[in-house]
């Protein structure tokens, strides 16, 4: 993800954070300074790092689990409203997602438990108490975690128990409708959350609606897309008409390409036509804007990480390639010949064409 930065590897994932989660710890500390001076910043900073490192314990109980069902998670990131780990799939049977979705309020039952056995105690309904740092550190974060576990039970995407009610809908109906039916159950809950924050001037509470609103509108789209990919060969949306380069051509040669062309990406082909690499445009331009001779080689600034597919390959094993950074995916026969490349804009535009 984006502006965040590793923290080095933990249990076989590797543990990221964004650097707006400073921004948060900032913010925490100078309201409570504010409030109660340099002891209440140091508690409240305390309290909020010792909640994310129970949030992390819920994203690797997700990752555990996953990993039970041959499923690994390339990286866990931390994010002011929360963790996300990023599994390499979803499980596709209904009850190992369900599995999989719970192992993380498990996490915060099991977090509480262990707080109450220490001595942690609070009346549940003192939600006010979790500001208050005459609270005490143990009961504030007792009470956090039994709400952490309540909240990600809504059966809502992109909480758990969305993932857990989509799962179980997927016992009856197509998962694409599933996933539609829980992400407008999602949708709902953060328009709600949204007109709560906004009643109680709660700013957190409407930044977390907005990310609820967006992730679920963004799952509903990926499980169409994948949907309508499963269907869908390589043949069916690669792209046929180019303009290609050889690995002769200089950069001056792909500045022109790209102002005769549409062309976001150039492929570079041997004579046999036999792919060497891609130059795009962002790269091309960066080149340019440098002030790199024209005369040097466009391979030189050319992307050679390119994943490549047969023309039968399924659509769904060509997006899981874009999903992972790639420019575009080339399609080539198996004698090495590229017959055409795919790009996320020609998938999406396949998808308005089929009406998805």
């Amino acid at each position: 993800m984006a502006w965040s930065f590793s923290l080095g590897r933990l249990l076989g994932s590797e543990l990221r954070v964004h650097v707006t989660f400073f921004l948060l710890l900032a913010w925490v500390g100078f309201a409570a300074y504010s409030n109660g001076g340099l002891p209440a910043a140091i508690d409240n900073i305390l309290f909020v790092l010792a909640l994310f490192a129970c949030v992390v314990a819920h994203e690797f109980g997700h990752a555990l689990m996953a990993r039970r069902f041959g499923i690994r998670t390339p990286d866990i990131t931390l994010l002011p409203i929360g963790g996300l780990a990023r599994l390499e799939r979803m499980p596709e049977k209904p009850m190992q997602e369900v599995w999989v979705a719970l192992a993380g309020p498990a996490v915060n039952i099991a977090i509480w438990a262990a707080l109450v056995v220490l001595g942690a105690g609070i009346q549940l309904g003192s939600l006010a108490q979790i500001d208050s740092t005459g609270t005490g550190l143990l009961n504030r974060l007792a009470y956090v975690n039994l709400l952490l576990a309540a909240f990600n039970m809504i059966p809502a995407f992109p909480m758990d128990g969305g993932r857990v009610f989509r799962a179980l809908l997927c016992m009856k109906m197509e998962r694409a409708k599933a996933t539609r039916v829980a992400a407008t159950a999602g949708q709902v809950v953060a328009v709600g959350l949204g007109f709560l924050g906004l009643t109680w001037g709660n700013p957190v509470l409407v930044l977390i609606a907005v990310f609820v609103f967006i992730a679920a509108n963004a799952e509903n789209q990926d499980v169409a897309l994948r949907s309508v990919t499963r269907r869908v060969k390589a043949r069916d949306a690669m792209i046929t008409e180019f303009r290609a380069l050889s690995p002769d051509d200089t950069l001056a040669t792909a500045a022109l390409a790209v102002i005769h062309t549409t062309q976001h990406e150039f492929p570079v082909l041997a004579q046999d036509g036999g792919l060497v690499g891609f130059v795009t445009r962002d790269r091309l331009f960066a080149a340019l804007a440098s002030d790199q001779p024209r005369s040097e080689s466009a391979a030189s600034v050319m992307d050679t990480n390119i994943p490549k597919v047969g023309p039968t390959s399924g659509l769904d094993q060509v997006l899981n390639g874009l999903h992972k950074g790639a420019p575009a995916i080339a399609v080539c026969t198996r004698s090495g010949h590229m017959v055409g490349y795919i790009t996320r804009e020609n998938i999406g535009e396949l998808m308005v064409i089929q009406g998805r």
